[in-house]
């Protein structure tokens, strides 16, 4: 574990989760070169991907040390168990679940649980989350994570949900620790293209808007 554990250094240079659901094993062979080579550092696979575990093994077998690699949509005892046992260096999940987040704590295995209100986040936190998803993020915009910064300044917040380009910016500004970024980030319409260049350059508008120090 010690030479594939999660990388918080590489982690804060970028802080963005790439969230991937969906995308076929032939598609991230090209897709990992491409983020990491962009400068992206930490990439979450949903376990609801068909070969979820698959992905995770490649991710790390190919770009251990580069990349952070993770599991996502972890809500049962089963994924948590499946997602580590491929290697999953940090574990996300939509919702809280006491049992999961304990485990991982028991495991140190870097754990952002899902939650939306101040008390479930608070929660969250108090049981061990290393940051806290706060999902769907966009709903309620930026001023939402200030507005829960200001009273819980200690709880490290990751916005997720609508989250892109255009709006990453003022989610920074408002205090944000880190960002889920899905679909607006691994562009469909490029990924069906197989235009690996311009995902490439995509990639990199993110690591421009929120690498830290910028």
């Amino acid at each position: 574990m010690s030479d594939q554990a999660f990388s918080w250094e590489l982690f804060n240079k970028v802080p963005v989760i790439g969230i991937v659901r969906n995308v076929s094993l032939e598609d991230m062979i090209e897709i990992l070169p491409a983020y990491q080579q962009a400068g992206l550092t930490t990439i979450e696979i949903t376990m609801n991907t068909k070969g979820a575990d698959e992905i995770i093994k490649y991710a790390l077998q190919k770009f251990g040390g580069m990349l952070n690699v993770g599991a996502g949509t972890v809500c049962t005892k089963g994924d948590l168990e499946k997602a580590l046992e491929a290697g999953a260096q940090f574990i996300v999940t939509p919702v809280i679940r006491k049992k999961i987040i304990r485990s991982c704590v028991k495991k140190e295995i870097p754990i952002f649980p899902g939650a939306f209100t101040p008390s479930e986040i608070y929660e969250a936190w108090s049981l061990g989350a290393s940051m806290v998803k706060v999902f769907p993020a966009a709903t309620l915009g930026a001023d939402y994570i200030k507005d829960v910064k200001a009273p819980l300044n200690q709880v490290k917040l990751l916005p997720t949900g609508g989250i892109g380009l255009d709006n990453i910016e003022s989610f920074k500004k408002a205090g944000a620790d880190g960002f889920g970024v899905g679909s607006p980030l691994l562009n469909k319409d490029l990924i069906k293209d197989k235009n690996w260049v311009g995902l490439q350059e995509h990639f990199k508008k993110f690591v421009e808007k929120v690498r830290v120090g910028s």
